[in-house]
C-alpha cells in the first residue's frame, strides 16, 4: 500500500511542489543523484572508477511530449559523453550512458525517439562507450524493444533492460539471451496491472531467479541489478559456470554502497547506475517506493533538520 500511495505521489505536481519546500530535500536527493550539471555527472564518475567501479549514467527526464525538449536531452547526452571521453572515463567501458526512450519522444513519435538515440549511439561510439536503453512502463516494452532491435543493427552492443515483474519477461530474456546481447534484469519500479505484472513480492523474486537463470544459461551478457542479498547470492552460483568478465553487477549510486566495493574488491564488475538533471523529482519518487528502508531515511533526515 504505500509503495502505491508513493508510486502516485511521484506523478503529483502538488506533491512534488511541497517536496521542493522543504529545505531538506535537496540534500537528501544528493545521496541519490549527485547533482544537475555535467560537471556533477563527470565528478560523481571519476570518484566510482576511482574506487575500482564502472558506471552508467541517466540523464534524468521521460515522458517528454515536446520536440524540442526531446532533441535538448540528446544534446545532453552528446555532451556528457564528449565530457566523459575528454576525461578518460569512458576506456573499456568504464562509463556508459542509459537511455530512456520516453526522454527523447516516444510517446510523441517513434520516429523522432528513433533518431535520437540513433544520434546518442553515434556519440557513444566516437566516444568508445555504449548505450543501455531503459525500460519503463509495459506500454512501451514493445515500440523500445523494436528500436532496441533496429539500433543493434549497427550498434549491436547496445543494452537492452528487462522488468522481472512482468509476466512476459521470462519469454523476453530467452529472445535476448544471445551472444553479444547485453541485457539488464531488474525487478521494476512502475505500477503496473495484475494483468501484465506479478503484485507481490515472493512471485517478484521468484520471477527475477527464472530469468537471471535464462540469461546466465544463454550466451549473452548478463547484468545483474539488485540490491537485494539473495538475489546477489543467486548471481553468484550461477556466474561459477562464467568467467569473470562475462556478467556484471548493477546497482544504484547511493544504495549499498559498501556490497558495490566488497564485489569489486573481490574481482567482480560492478557497474553503478548514476542519475543527474534537474528532473530528479519521479526518480527520486520510485526510488523511496522501492524500500520502506528509502522511505525511512527520507523522514529521518526530514525530522533532524525541522
Amino acid at each position: 500500500m504505500l509503495r502505491q500511495v508513493i508510486l502516485a505521489a511521484s506523478r503529483s505536481a502538488a506533491t512534488r511542489h511541497l517536496v521542493e519546500r522543504v529545505p531538506v530535500s535537496r540534500a537528501v536527493v544528493h545521496r541519490f543523484v549527485p547533482g544537475a550539471s555535467v560537471d556533477d555527472a563527470v565528478r560523481a564518475t571519476r570518484e566510482l572508477v576511482g574506487t575500482g567501479r564502472t558506471v552508467t549514467l541517466d540523464h534524468l527526464g521521460e515522458d517528454t511530449r515536446d520536440a524540442g525538449q526531446a532533441m535538448a536531452t540528446v544534446k545532453a547526452y552528446v555532451e556528457l559523453l564528449e565530457h566523459l571521453h575528454d576525461a578518460g572515463l569512458t576506456q573499456g567501458g568504464r562509463a556508459e550512458v542509459s537511455v530512456k526512450l520516453s526522454a527523447v519522444g516516444q510517446a510523441l513519435d517513434e520516429n523522432l525517439a528513433r533518431e535520437g538515440a540513433t544520434l546518442i549511439c553515434e556519440a557513444a561510439k566516437s566516444a568508445g562507450t555504449t548505450v543501455t536503453l531503459d525500460m519503463e512502463d509495459h506500454t512501451t516494452t514493445d515500440s523500445t524493444l523494436g528500436i532496441l532491435r533496429e539500433l543493434r543493427k549497427d550498434f549491436p552492443t547496445t543494452g537492452a533492460v528487462l522488468q522481472a515483474y512482468l509476466r512476459r519477461t521470462e519469454a523476453d530474456c530467452r529472445d535476448l539471451a544471445v551472444a553479444g546481447s547485453r541485457v539488464r534484469l531488474c525487478k521494476g519500479a512502475y505500477k503496473e496491472p495484475a494483468s501484465v505484472a506479478f503484485q507481490n513480492k515472493h512471485d517478484v523474486d521468484n520471477s527475477y531467479v527464472r530469468c537471471l537463470t535464462v540469461l546466465f544459461q544463454g550466451d549473452g551478457y548478463p547484468m545483474v541489478a539488485s540490491h537485494d542479498p539473495r538475489m546477489i547470492a543467486i548471481a553468484g552460483e550461477l556466474a561459477r559456470a562464467r568467467a569473470k568478465g562475462s556478467y556484471e553487477y548493477q546497482m544504484l549510486f547511493g544504495i549499498r554502497s559498501a556490497e558495490q566495493q566488497r564485489l569489486a574488491a573481490a574481482g567482480e564488475t560492478v557497474r553503478v547506475y548514476v542519475p543527474y538533471g534537474d528532473e530528479w523529482y519521479g526518480y527520486f519518487m520510485r526510488r523511496l517506493a522501492e524500500r520502506p528502508a528509502n522511505v525511512a531515511f527520507f523522514l529521518r533526515a526530514l525530522a533532524s533538520r525541522s
